[in-house]
């Protein structure tokens, strides 16, 4: 392997973990922790799911999963319904008010990213970086 290759795996790896931990910090969780706002997260961009099905994506336990669980309904961000196809199970959803919220939340993160391109990065190291992020996509997606 080359040895640029793998400096570029070590600075995407870093830069982008720099970025989503500041992205964080300009989120307003209002009290939720980060395995909370994971669980809403990946509701909203998976759907519905089980405790169990959710416990085994964040590789936690089901009590864990089901305490996480307890306090988004409590918060109203998420319902439980039973699952059309098994009556015993049942399914946890995303409600309106959860899909708000995380909307809102990623509007204040790109905000801040906006405001940063915006008054550090010249017009062309903007277009640098809208290059960059194709050429990451293309990582994403290999």
């Amino acid at each position: 392997m080359s040895a640029s290759a793998v400096r570029a795996a070590h600075e995407i790896r870093t830069v982008v973990g720099r970025l989503r931990r500041r992205l964080r910090q300009e989120y307003d969780t209002s009290g939720l922790t980060p395995s909370q706002t994971s669980v809403l997260g990946r509701l909203d961009k998976d759907g519905d799911a089980s405790v169990s099905e959710l416990a085994a994506a964040e590789r936690v336990r089901h009590q864990s999963m089901t305490s996480v669980v307890a306090v988004l309904e409590q918060r109203g961000f998420v319902v439980r319904r039973p699952d059309p196809e098994d009556g015993r199970r049942q399914l946890v959803t995303v409600t309106e008010e959860g899909r708000t919220f995380l909307a809102d939340q990623r509007r204040a993160g790109e905000e801040w990213l906006a405001r940063v391109c915006e008054d550090k990065l010249t017009e062309a190291e903007r277009q640098t970086v809208l290059d960059a992020m194709a050429l990451l996509e293309r990582i994403y997606r290999s």
